[in-house]
């Protein structure tokens, strides 16, 4: 099974487990927080929060690719691009998680 949480869930979520958050509040400061990643990424920093993971910028060199309606050559440019690398605190909870019985997640 494949799910995604949207930002406007991880809101609700946060204002469900912390009560004394309004909502308003809650989108708040998960806007600030994902404001001062894509800020600090922007200026070619690394965002390490321990336990969770760490983001950085990582550059992919250009290269020739291929059209495929057409199968043409095309140069995709060189670009840069963010990456994430789960902490290991996260890594084992999720493994846990993976190796648990259906009853027990």
């Amino acid at each position: 099974m494949h799910y995604s949480m949207t930002k406007s869930e991880l809101i609700s979520n946060l204002a469900a487990r912390f009560p004394q958050l309004l909502v308003r509040d809650a989108e708040m400061a998960t806007t600030a927080i994902l404001e001062a990643i894509t800020h600090t990424l922007a200026s070619q920093q690394r965002v390490e929060i321990r336990g969770f993971g760490s983001f950085s910028i990582t550059e992919r060199p250009g290269r020739i690719g291929r059209n495929p309606k057409t199968g043409e050559q095309v140069i995709v440019p060189a670009k840069k691009a963010s990456h994430f690398k789960a902490g290991k605190d996260m890594r084992e909870r999720v493994d846990q998680m993976r190796h648990a019985s259906p009853s027990e997640a």
